[in-house]
């Protein structure tokens, strides 16, 4: 062979090694990444040949499939009391892609997931189509829908956790929307998603996990288990070294109380939380120093960028910059302290649960078409957040405020229920209206079955002197504690 050919035939096998080496490397370590690509139609085609599995709350699926006449899709998604659920289930819509529940889960549900291989070869020899498989969840139905009727047509959002497991019971949020009306892809789909888009509400933002707010005075009860967890103070009962003014130090600033004729100067812990003196508790956050009070804001899950439910919610910050004024306003949950809702329920379930802070999680169990357990989600210890003393005696205070103090609208005949209120003041020299917030917990028993966060962001409709977390978010929280009671 002479020079020239000998050198085509090098060239030429090189090239089909390269070729071979390719292919190999676009059919084994690229096969997941073209599959799941957002312009392959082809795998989104064939995600709607044939009905989704479900979402599955109180034993009964939410969901569902229909059928279109569209050329290239078969099924589209389908959604029971959608608005009341978005927040959990998310969107599952032909063009604009899934979310939540539905995206974390969009192999199982369509079908494609590794452990139903079995399943879907005995199918193709029996000749039946290709079925999806179910995601229960952790949802209590008739709390869902006390919290979602609660709010109403209000701007806001309600979490309620079972403190000893860590078991999402509801998760509201509103102003919400239904996302069947997407969920296909013709041009009536296209013109409610772009509605969504335009809505100044923002009704498909999920505020309960996606959003962050000052939490007020609710994060009073950090700063109250700080301050005994940290032995500033041990009887909750004893007075403080609380001025009523207090001067913010380094300041001129006067730190007021929003009810004048309230008993808060040198007032206890238990009596400060009962009136939701800030005297009292911006001067606790300012003597145990910032650090302290990012320690155990952190223990109750805080500056945590991972809290899985399994849709993951947006970090809860405690800035661990601050001086003294800001360390001052930080112990009233003011400042640049930002918490989600499912934040302020979790503190709320780890206070109940004596001090013990459970993963929370709104997923119960994975199951195949057959209706077997593929897998058992446990409940998780995140942190022991504060010692079960500590946790007892902030439960004694907020009990005394539910009984006696401003958490009364949360009060049930024949149980035990501890609650905190807080208004949480926003804007430019407070230019805007404050958020209302309430949290409570209800004793049944042994423990407590049930934790609630309700948070209310009001318009400029209601008089801001009918601002107040008990006023507005209380009821709510009321309502969903008995839902849960009643079962």
């Amino acid at each position: 062979m002479n020079r020239p050919i000998r050198h085509i035939a090098v060239f030429s096998g090189l090239l089909i090694l390269a070729l071979l080496l390719q292919t190999t490397w676009l059919q084994f370590k690229r096969t997941d990444e073209l599959a799941n690509h957002e312009k392959n139609t082809r795998v989104k085609i064939a995600a709607y040949a044939h009905p989704r599995g479900n979402i599955i709350v109180g034993g009964q699926p939410i969901t569902g499939s229909v059928e279109t006449d569209s050329t290239y899709y078969k099924y589209k998604r389908t959604f029971k009391d959608g608005a009341m659920y978005a927040p959990i289930t998310g969107y599952s819509s032909q063009t604009y892609g899934a979310t939540h529940l539905e995206a974390l889960n969009n192999k199982l549900l369509s079908g494609t997931d590794d452990r139903l291989f079995l399943q879907n070869t005995l199918d193709l020899f029996t000749g039946d189509d290709r079925r999806g498989g179910d995601v229960v969840t952790t949802i209590d139905p008739k709390a869902q829908k006390a919290a979602y009727q609660g709010l109403g047509d209000r701007t806001g959002a309600v979490v309620a956790i079972d403190p000893s497991t860590g078991r999402i019971l509801a998760l509201a949020s509103t102003p919400s929307y239904d996302p069947s009306v997407f969920a296909g892809s013709t041009k009536k789909d296209g013109e409610a998603w772009d509605r969504l888009q335009k809505d100044k509400r923002k009704p498909m933002d999920n505020r309960a996990l996606k959003l962050t707010y000052a939490p007020g005075s609710t994060f009073k009860v950090i700063t109250a288990a700080a301050a005994l967890e940290h032995g500033l103070y041990q009887d909750i009962n004893a007075p403080t070294k609380s001025p009523d003014p207090w001067t913010m130090p380094e300041t001129r600033v006067p730190l007021p109380n929003q009810d004048k004729s309230a008993p808060c100067e040198n007032a206890s812990l238990n009596v400060a939380m009962q009136h939701s003196c800030n005297n009292v508790y911006g001067k606790v956050s300012v003597d145990l120093g910032k650090e302290k009070m990012r320690q155990t804001a952190e223990k109750f899950g805080f500056n945590d960028p991972k809290v899985d439910t399994p849709t993951r919610a947006v970090e809860s910050v405690f800035p661990a910059e601050m001086d003294r004024p800001q360390t001052a306003m930080s112990g009233i949950g003011q400042s640049s302290v930002r918490a989600t809702p499912l934040q302020i329920a979790m503190m709320t379930a780890a206070i109940a649960n004596d001090g013990k802070l459970m993963k929370p999680y709104m997923v119960d169990s994975l199951r195949d078409p057959d209706l077997d357990t593929l897998e058992k989600f446990e409940p998780k210890e995140m942190s022991q957040a504060v010692s079960e003393d500590t946790a007892k005696k902030v439960q004694q205070m907020m009990e005394d405020t539910a009984e006696k103090g401003t958490g009364r609208p949360g009060r049930i005949s024949g149980v035990t229920v501890g609650a905190k209120t807080g208004t949480a003041q926003r804007g430019v020299n407070n230019n805007l209206p404050p958020l209302a917030w309430f949290i409570s917990y209800a004793k049944q028993g042994d423990g407590s079955p049930v934790a609630v966060a309700v948070m209310i962001d009001p318009d400029d409709s209601i008089p801001r002197d009918q601002i107040s977390g008990g006023g507005l978010a209380g009821p709510i929280a009321k309502k969903v504690m008995q839902a849960v009671l009643k079962k």
